[in-house]
């Protein structure tokens, strides 16, 4: 339960510094469209592979800077608390979900915002763009579902790269 805990903080701290290092690929100063396996590594952003005019880019990297102004900065001493948690003498259930609960409240927040953003710029496209990112997005859920469907079908292949790690 523990390693549940803390892989699910870690994984949503990952995720939300991925978007924002997807956002500053796309509309950063130096864009340039990402080819071959580092384009996997940002492969979350709705916008990879969308062709925009340098008038779209300003307006988002625009958008960007204001939501990075408006939000407020990763809470560090949530991760502290949720360390103390994890590292104590005594592990206290109760209280490391009620800490994961209010960090992942603080992610959904991000999460929304974000969201919120993501729209404004997608409604910037024009609708050939719209078209293009729409038919991206189906290839990637094509390509999640296969993956997903792999990772069923490979029980003991999970288990057993698990199995031979071991945790405190």
């Amino acid at each position: 339960m523990r390693i549940a805990v803390t892989v699910a903080v870690m994984a949503s701290t990952l995720a939300f510094s991925t978007v924002n290092h997807a956002a500053d690929v796309v509309t950063g100063d130096n864009w340039q469209p990402i080819e071959g396996l580092a384009q996997r590594s940002v492969q979350s952003h709705m916008f990879d592979g969308i062709n925009l005019t340098e008038h779209q880019r300003q307006q988002m990297r625009d958008l960007m800077s204001q939501a990075r102004h408006d939000q407020p900065p990763l809470n560090v001493s949530e991760m502290e608390t949720m360390h103390r948690l994890v590292t104590a003498q005594n592990f206290d259930e109760n209280a490391v979900r009620a800490q994961a609960e209010k960090m992942a409240q603080e992610q959904v927040a991000r999460q929304v915002e974000m969201a919120k953003v993501r729209n404004q710029m997608y409604n910037l496209l024009t609708p050939e763009q719209q078209a293009v990112l729409n038919q991206k997005h189906l290839q990637r859920m094509t390509q999640l579902r296969e993956i997903s469907q792999m990772q069923k079908s490979s029980p003991s292949t999970v288990l057993s790269s698990s199995s031979t790690r071991h945790y405190q």
